[in-house]
């Protein structure tokens, strides 16, 4: 069989990443650059939170859900902000829900370099929409996830349906 190469060169920026000091946190970056959510594919911010596109997706639709605060545990939230980011997270389901009728989702949170956080700093919790038949040919036998659809367009029909669903407009800073 001829080995065949797909090209994904925007993962190099991750990878890269994996080996050194994580002292730049993007989810502390996109705090500090309210001005920059288009660019960064933030969808919303609340008083303790925010959501954003994974820019490293397993899927279409890959959010990521993170407290503001710099936190690397459950356990250093407080109940405020803990409700508050399950609360984000049932938000962001209900609006990919609307928008991609996902058949189902993985929602998870991995605690440390070991338990799989590629940003074992700064809690976030990934909500990933998944259809029957996502798992593949592609990434059963090649290890390769196909994205079907560019982050900032998503991000346009996020927000686009989260309107027409009356979902509270989150993006309210502290």
């Amino acid at each position: 069989m001829e080995n065949k190469t797909l090209w994904a060169p925007w993962r190099i920026g991750y990878i890269i990443g994996l080996d050194k000091e994580n002292k730049d946190c993007f989810f502390c970056h996109y705090l500090a650059h309210p001005e920059a959510d288009e660019e960064n594919h933030v969808l919303w911010r609340t008083d303790h939170c925010l959501a954003v596109l994974n820019r490293y997706p397993y899927n279409n639709g890959h959010m990521l859900v993170a407290p503001k605060r710099h936190v690397e545990d459950l356990s250093d939230l407080s109940d405020v902000e803990l409700l508050e980011m399950m609360r984000l997270v049932d938000n962001v389901k209900t609006c990919l829900r609307a928008c991609m009728q996902p058949h189902g989702y993985n929602v998870g949170i991995n605690l440390g370099r070991i338990g799989g956080a590629g940003l074992p700093g700064h809690l976030h919790t990934h909500l990933v929409p998944r259809w029957r038949g996502d798992t593949n040919f592609m990434s059963v036998c090649a290890g390769t996830d196909v994205i079907s659809q560019s982050m900032a367009e998503l991000l346009a029909l996020l927000r686009k349906t989260s309107q027409e669903l009356g979902l509270p407009d989150l993006k309210v800073r502290s």
